[in-house]
């Protein structure tokens, strides 16, 4: 069975057991935390849509840890301008592994 929740502005399609980052979250490592947000299931060849969220569907997760991604560089340059920008970024992350989807 499979599901894809929305959170943070992203769609994730998720599994049970499965592990993976999301946008940082605001809550303690270790707690459980659920996803009313469904957008669709998956069950086999049964599929379910909502429209935009499936009625009564839940996924729940629990929270390994937050963390921040790699440095990414961003650089400006203009060619015979003397003009050059360089700036950083390091994307602040939740990591969350999925322990249950119902319907």
């Amino acid at each position: 069975m499979y599901a894809v929740i929305v959170t943070g502005g992203k769609q994730y399609r998720v599994m049970e057991g499965e592990v993976l980052r999301v946008e940082l979250l605001d809550a303690e490592a270790g707690s459980e935390i659920s996803f009313e947000q469904v957008l669709l299931l998956g069950d086999g060849e049964k599929i379910t849509v909502g429209a935009p969220n499936v009625a009564g569907a839940k996924v729940t997760a629990n929270i390994k840890g937050h963390g921040r991604a790699d440095k990414i560089r961003i650089v400006k340059f203009r060619r015979r301008k003397h003009h050059r920008k360089q700036m950083g970024h390091r994307q602040h992350y939740t990591e969350i592994q999925i322990t249950g989807i119902s319907a």
